[in-house]
């Protein structure tokens, strides 16, 4: 349940059933045996101690957050941080990205982004701030930047900026497990956490169709429907409804409402695109995101034409901030090529085959790019 969706059903099942029974027989072997061994430490322990632990819930009190790599995640995002700082350093601390991955996430340049790693870490040094893991009704306060760390996490297994694959799947997986905890911890429990779970599922559950063995990327619109993971669609939209609770509307509500309405299309051609564009609208309300920018003005080609498309990305406020963003170019190629311009779509292409850091990016572009030279 946790890796065919994302990988695929293997060639030979049942051995890789009998596999995993091994290792886990193996590591339940490994903690019985540990457990023999530290028995007597723990009768001791057990003899002196002055009354037994009550479970928190059933004293009132929010129960810690007991994942390792959850617990990193909400230590790394402290308050005495801005909230571009936090995300940037636990993306670098606890999520293992590069300098250049954290840049291409927050559309930066590489040293501006060294730079704010550097102004984080001495802020916390000049401060003497004592890291330790916070007290659960401090985990609140820290859980947007939580949540937009494991954002961007997906966004990398989703679309991986550099490297030979396209999907990292083990990357989105580990995402959609902290969200999922998050989601259903009651200290931390909220809408948007839900919201985030149902965008990352809604997404996921399309990994199947996106590229095929040989790495190919497919446009959603060439994407075979059969092998979207319905499970994990249906999983999606009760998320999603977990979400509607509450009065507060985030851009992960938004962005799933988005995902939803192309998950609930039985084809490209019926795809609600009036409705996509409204989100849209919203969406760039809420956030200003030049990416928003990007991806509403392909909804709104869908809709009203490649030239309106091209029309809506060249009004783009900030446009000069996806200057080396490869999809920007590729987009405005494909609706070049749409348009009929043969010129300006193979100008475009090479254009974002230069910016292009993936493998699959760049196959895709240069065999679309074949098809006009």
């Amino acid at each position: 349940m946790q890796q065919w969706p994302f990988r695929g059903v293997p060639d030979n099942p049942e051995a890789w059933l009998f596999q995993v029974a091994r290792n886990r027989a193996l590591d339940r072997l490994r903690h019985e045996r540990m457990a023999a061994d530290k028995e007597p430490a723990i009768a001791r322990e057990s003899a002196t101690a002055e009354a037994p632990i009550v479970a928190p819930l059933l004293r009132g009190e929010l129960p810690p957050v007991e994942d390792d790599q959850l617990g990193l995640l909400f230590l790394t995002c402290h308050p005495s941080l801005p909230p571009d700082a936090r995300v940037a350093l636990a993306l670098k601390l606890v999520g293992g990205f590069s300098v250049g991955e954290i840049a291409r996430a927050f559309l930066a340049q590489e040293s501006a982004i060294a730079q704010r790693l550097v102004r984080a870490k001495r802020s916390l040094r000049d401060e003497q701030v004592s890291f330790g893991m916070p007290d659960p009704a401090d985990l609140p306060g820290r859980l947007d930047s939580v949540l937009d760390v494991l954002y961007l996490i997906f966004n990398e297994g989703y679309a991986a900026t550099s490297g030979d694959q396209m999907i990292r799947d083990e990357v989105a997986a580990e995402a959609i497990r902290l969200a999922r905890m998050i989601a259903m911890h009651p200290a931390i429990a909220a809408p948007r956490a839900w919201a985030l779970v149902a965008l990352m599922l809604l997404h996921a559950a399309r990994f199947p169709a996106r590229i095929d063995t040989d790495g190919t990327l497919f446009l959603l619109r060439d994407q075979d429907r059969r092998k979207w993971d319905q499970g994990m669609i249906v999983e999606g939209m009760r998320a999603l409804d977990r979400a509607s609770s509450g009065d507060r509307i985030t851009a992960f509500h938004l962005e799933a409402g988005i995902a939803a309405c192309h998950a609930a299309a039985a084809s490209w051609e019926s795809t609600d695109w009036s409705q996509i564009v409204a989100l849209y609208d919203d969406l760039l309300a809420l956030t200003g995101s030049p990416v928003v920018a990007m991806n509403r003005a392909v909804a709104i080609s869908r809709l009203e034409g490649a030239l309106s498309g091209l029309a809506a990305l060249d009004a783009i406020e900030n446009l000069a901030a996806l200057d080396r963003y490869p999809l920007l170019p590729a987009i405005q190629a494909e609706l070049w090529r749409e348009a009929g311009d043969t010129d300006r779509a193979i100008e475009c292409y090479r254009a974002a085959l230069g910016l292009a850091r993936s493998a699959p990016e760049q196959r895709w572009l240069t065999s679309r790019l074949s098809l006009l030279v």
